[in-house]
């Protein structure tokens, strides 16, 4: 079975809007405890602070982003970012690597971790 892979960058913006969802739905939840105040603002501070953690995981993935190495992929031709020692192109998925002695391996997440 072939395993997907998906860019860096983009796995990290999908989990950062998650937390902007997980955080509106904490918000929701709160709604049904409105008898209780205490129990609907701890909800409602739950639900910022997932909306706070997404919008600091935005920052660090956009500060990121711009020590990631541009190139042109060579299968769809669109510039695309990569970061670390192998990513995946972000429009095609076509496997990509700076480093000579990666070229024609199988593609491995495991590469970019050290030791």
């Amino acid at each position: 079975m072939a395993k997907m892979y998906s860019n860096k960058i983009n796995k990290i913006r999908t989990f950062a809007l998650s937390l902007i969802f997980a955080g509106f739905i904490v918000m929701y939840i709160g709604i049904f405890f409105r008898t209780n105040v205490w129990v609907i603002s701890l909800f409602m501070i739950l639900g910022l602070l997932f909306i706070v953690a997404s919008t600091v995981v935005y920052f660090w993935i956009g500060m990121l982003s711009t020590r990631a190495v541009q190139v042109t992929c060579p299968n769809c031709e669109k510039p695309t970012k990569i970061l670390g020692r192998v990513d995946i192109c972000m429009h095609c998925n076509e496997p990509l690597t700076l480093d000579p002695g990666l070229e024609g391996k199988e593609f491995d997440e495991s590469y970019n971790r050290k030791g």
